[in-house]
């Protein structure tokens, strides 16, 4: 059992500190307030906070990180000259294994590849007090909720999916590198106090409807951007009925919507799911603090008194839904899909079907995609498409391997792929891809992108349960309806599949041989981390030069993005895992998934200095090499999508000074900051559309930069004329002092 000592010391404080806070509110509280204020840096509150206008330094009790992102974090985290880590902190190797031919090959395929990271990864923890998950251990996120999360908790991780562990009732938050460096460093981390988005269940579901649909339901209600600065927390008589698991899946998928994070009350089902993953310590702690650790009764009674928002879902009413493609709020009920493909021309043939990722690969999710796999075994039925199931964890991949999950899967034709990220982050090699034909898959992922999966930006992705991932799999058609429709197996027969069946959790226990933990050195001083100067993969971090204090001038327009500009359009994946831990390799794919306004091309820009259009990351290396400053333009919630600061560190490498958009999502917002660069939107949107190909821009009042106060951009036209905007900003004092210093971190090392 992990962390039992720092979990008493949680709840020790709890009760004071929510005490405190009532006393300083003097109304009731909601649970995600409950859990924030009692994890304040400060200790007890004094003060009531502004929801989506404090800016609040908390303290949380663990930072979780997985592989791609933990090289950067690590590699910051040994300029900031601390010697362990002051709180607990996991590394998990899970994103960097590609999903190709089998489990076992594509495991030592990935560890003979990725080798030197994997050393890199293992002494750096080793040396700085960090646990350690090998290669096939597990996703983060599904490792993290069998293992660390608890009720009450905080937590942030180095990716966006952290907020899983909100199934377990904790306030987990998806974070940049330098943040999990200012609590790994036992500094404050800063938060905007966030807004609260009430979700009320009642009823019940049945049949073919699962946990998945309630958040699909809910992404197609409040769409990407509807959870913005804001925690969404379910409760209700149908929120009770759900599995700890399943609470963790709708949890996942708050990312979609931008939410900071998703969180649910705890009860039987997270009290069941801790005592049969060995946690019965935990549980009975737990169970003490109880009332601390689900909002009060009158919050329940009158949610729309208390959260800024109020969404009900009435269960009993909810189909299963099939959400996309290209953006996971796109949400279509199953029995409507036949008429939306016809509508918009999308290709129903399925060719893949996916079930797994950290989203969706407890055991209740395998048992019941199983259930339906058995079925089409035993009338007579074969997969259309191809069928790939990738586990979560080790533990839960033995455990169905057991239970005889995976012969039946295998008994219908399908893959199992090695317990990792695999296709859901594009580490897929899927055969034929490049060919970039107009295709269709379903999955049971949380994203959704263009190219997000296999790297064609013509393969139309759905997001589903498993259940009917499997179903549709087997059906090899996108319209197919399992409530309704039938279909005709090898002996001609019309065959029509039963509702899923499943557990929540296994009737025998969990069972594994081996986790894929390793326990850092108790003194790892003499430990040295050795990073090859000529390696590929692996790069030591410069410190970002930091400002003069003048007014910059002279900027060039880089790109104006034109519509969705996620961070797979800002930092691809796939490919581009293997540089994660080398800055400089990495910039290579700087913003090349971005379409140009002017042109409607992606990666093509104009060199304003030569006239000549080229890659965004050559004309941006050529402006730094003239030491020309730049500019980004952006549209809405510009940076959305996973946690990856390398979408903000690779701008700020190359020497782009500015991202100008019409609105941000949260985590980039923050990346950009804590690496010294300045994040503005247009005080007026339409200002966007003002933007030219030729221009130059000069701030004028930059050197008067200060809390609150708007920002003048002169924008200097090819013919001539000039325009004067406003651009917003949030940067609050310590933001500030963050960009003077050049970065977050170059603070931190000039205090050590």
């Amino acid at each position: 059992m992990f962390d039992l000592d720092m979990i008493k010391g949680v709840y020790a404080r709890m009760a004071d500190q929510i005490k405190a806070a009532q006393s300083v509110l003097n109304r009731p509280m909601t649970l995600a307030e409950k859990v924030l204020y009692s994890h304040l840096f400060d200790g007890k509150p004094t003060e009531a906070f502004g929801r989506g206008e404090s800016y609040v330094d908390f303290a949380p009790d663990r930072v979780a990180m997985q592989d791609a992102t933990a090289q950067m974090a690590l590699l910051q985290f040994m300029m900031a000259g601390k010697n362990r880590v002051a709180v607990p902190s996991t590394v998990h190797c899970d994103h960097l294994i590609q999903a190709k031919e089998s489990a076992r090959l594509d495991l030592a395929q990935a560890k003979d590849v990725n080798g030197e990271v994997y050393d890199f990864l293992e002494s750096v923890s080793d040396k700085y007090g960090i646990g350690f998950w090998k290669p096939g251990a597990g996703i983060i996120h599904q490792v993290v909720l069998e293992n660390y999360a608890f009720p009450g908790g905080m937590m942030i991780g180095t990716d966006s999916h952290t907020v899983n562990a909100g199934g377990l009732g904790m306030v987990a938050i998806g974070v940049g590198g330098a943040d999990a460096v200012d609590v790994m460093a036992d500094m404050a981390w800063e938060l905007k106090f966030p807004k609260l988005i009430g979700v009320k269940l009642v009823g019940e579901m049945n049949g073919w409807t699962s946990a998945k649909d309630i958040i699909l339901k809910v992404a197609g209600i409040l769409t990407v951007k509807g959870g913005t600065d804001a925690i969404v927390e379910y409760f209700g008589p149908g929120a009770d009925n759900l599995s700890c698991t399943g609470k963790g899946t709708i949890c996942n998928m708050g990312a979609e919507i931008g939410a900071t994070t998703s969180i649910f009350g705890y009860d039987d089902q997270m009290e069941k799911y801790l005592r049969a993953t060995g946690r019965d310590k935990v549980a009975d702690l737990a169970n003490g603090m109880r009332k601390y650790l689900r909002a009060d009764d009158e919050v329940l009674l009158t949610p729309e008194d208390y959260y800024d928002q109020v969404v009900e879902i009435n269960l009993s009413d909810l189909e299963p839904h099939l959400n996309g493609p290209f953006t996971p709020d796109k949400a279509t009920p199953v029995s409507q899909m036949g008429l939306a493909a016809a509508e918009n021309n999308w290709p129903t043939t399925i060719e893949v079907g996916l079930i797994g990722s950290c989203t969706n690969s407890s055991y209740e999710d395998i048992s019941r995609a199983a259930s339906i796999a058995k079925q089409a075994v035993d009338k007579g039925l074969k997969t259309k498409a191809k069928f790939t199931i990738t586990p979560g964890s080790e533990q839960v991949r033995y455990t169905i391997e057991r239970d005889g999950f995976i012969d039946i899967f295998e008994q219908l034709g399908a893959e199992v792929f090695a317990n990792a990220c695999g296709p859901c982050i594009g580490q897929w090699a899927r055969a034929g891809a490049e060919n970039q034909e107009k295709n269709t898959i379903v999955h049971s992922f949380n994203r959704n992108f263009a190219k997000r999966a296999d790297g064609n930006p013509n393969t139309h992705a759905f997001v589903a349960s498993p259940e009917l991932v499997t179903a549709l799999a087997i059906a090899g058609d996108l319209t197919f309806d399992p409530l309704r429709d039938s279909m005709v197996n090898e002996a001609g027969d019309s065959v029509i599949l039963d509702a899923p069946v499943g557990h929540d959790l296994p009737p025998n226990g969990f069972a594994v041989e081996d986790l894929g933990f390793k326990q850092p050195a108790e003194n790892g001083s003499s430990i040295e981390v050795k990073v090859n100067p000529n390696s590929e993969r692996l790069e030591l971090l410069t410190p970002f030069e930091p400002w003069d204090g003048e007014n910059i001038t002279g900027m060039k327009l880089l790109i104006k993005a034109k519509g969705k500009c996620t961070t797979d359009h800002i930092s691809m994946a796939g490919p581009w895992l293997k540089f994660r831990g080398h800055l400089d390799h990495i910039s290579e794919n700087m913003l090349t998934g971005a379409v140009n306004y002017f042109n409607d091309l992606t990666n093509n820009v104009k060199n304003q200095k030569t006239g000549e259009y080229g890659s965004v990351p050559s004309t941006q290396r050529d402006y730094k090499t003239l030491r020309i400053p730049t500019i980004v333009v952006g549209d809405e919630n510009y940076g959305e999508g996973s946690s990856r600061e390398h979408a903000a560190m690779e701008p700020r490498h190359l020497g782009v000074s500015v991202v100008l958009v019409r609105s941000f999502a949260r985590i980039h917002e923050t990346n950009l900051k804590k690496q010294g660069m300045l994040g503005l939107t247009f005080a007026d949107k339409t200002d966007y559309d003002k933007i030219q190909e030729d221009d130059t821009f000069d701030f004028l009042d930059l050197n008067q930069f200060s809390p609150g106060k708007l920002l003048t951009l002169k924008i200097c036209h090819s013919d001539g004329s000039t325009d004067e905007i406003l651009c917003n900003h949030t940067y609050n004092d310590a933001q500030i002092e963050w960009f003077k210093a050049g970065s977050a971190l170059n603070l931190i090392s000039a205090q050590k």
